[in-house]
């Protein structure tokens, strides 16, 4: 990565890798004493409140405003579904795996891309990563140790994450071939305010108790600088770096998300956990650029999926 990234990208780089692997450790936060619900309304709410002068200010609104429908397409299956999922299943996962688990959107994406008739998928290279990332997630998933209490649970909850992947790789098919034309800040900002808006009634009617000092800073936390500056954050880095690099620190983001976990919730490693992971980062390299530093890029390949 550091041939084809300048000096003044490592800043911006490092900062989103940071942005996207810690909402994890908030989102385990959040649901001490908020209901998933809640913390989707609330993030949310906040990065709209924030995104949206900004938005105004560069007249980024009506364009998207235009595209409604697919603009709400995108917010349901890139916001309002992921959000609520990876709150349910971080009532019983380790933050740490639940940021491992997400980081195989690669995978998923590879084989969309496959079933819509990409061909280019079919690489050798991108095979084997195929290979090697999934058989990472059944290391992890069935491997020895697997760190939670109650095993039953937490398959139905690996499941949500893993759906989660899905969405999150579905996703960028949207924008590339309904919403290329759109500003990403119009069709963020207006996604996160119908999201919000539609999550605010049931909010109200599952939160049933104050939140603790707890989650009500992890939901800031979330709103503020996992949600709106994150997002801030990535459009600069593509304007520095060009679409098709920016999103390569998502690779490192599973790697924030475990160290976290374990340094300041005490989430074990399980020997499972341990063999897995460099399993799944390797294969989803390989699957999502081939194993080029500089992977070739076309106009009408959807940009590689950001997980938040």
């Amino acid at each position: 990565m550091s041939a084809a990234v300048s000096g003044r990208a490592w800043a911006p780089y490092g900062l989103m890798a940071v942005l996207w692997g810690i909402p994890y450790l908030f989102i385990k936060g959040a649901v001490d004493s908020l209901s998933p619900a809640a913390i989707v309304a609330g993030r949310t709410l906040l990065g709209a409140a924030i995104l949206l002068p900004i938005a105004l200010h560069r007249r980024a609104l009506r364009p998207a405003l235009a595209v409604w429908p697919w603009v709400l397409a995108f917010g349901a299956i890139e916001m309002a579904g992921p959000f609520l999922l990876l709150g349910h299943a971080e009532q019983t996962l380790p933050s740490g795996l639940t940021g491992l688990l997400v980081a195989t959107v690669p995978l998923f994406a590879t084989g969309i891309a496959l079933v819509r008739g990409d061909r280019s998928v079919l690489s050798p290279a991108r095979a084997i990563g195929l290979v090697v990332g999934f058989a990472g997630l059944v290391v992890i998933v069935a491997g020895p140790g697997l760190a939670v209490a109650e095993p039953a649970p937490a398959l139905g909850a690996i499941g949500q994450v893993l759906l989660v992947a899905v969405l999150y790789a579905t996703a960028p098919f949207i924008i590339a071939t309904k919403l290329a034309h759109v500003p990403s800040l119009g069709t963020i900002t207006l996604s996160l305010l119908a999201v919000g808006v539609a999550y605010l009634p049931f909010a109200l009617l599952t939160q049933h108790e104050l939140p603790t000092v707890r989650s009500g800073l992890s939901l800031v936390a979330l709103g503020i600088l996992c949600t709106a500056l994150a997002f801030l954050g990535f459009f600069a880095l593509i304007g520095e770096v060009g679409p098709v690099r920016a999103p390569l620190f998502t690779y490192v983001n599973p790697i924030v998300a475990i160290l976290l976990g374990v340094l300041l919730l005490g989430e074990p490693l399980s020997p499972g956990l341990l063999l897995g992971f460099p399993l799944v980062i390797i294969g989803c390299w390989f699957a999502a650029s081939g194993g080029r530093l500089r992977p070739r890029h076309r106009s009408d390949e959807p940009l590689p999926p950001v997980a938040l």
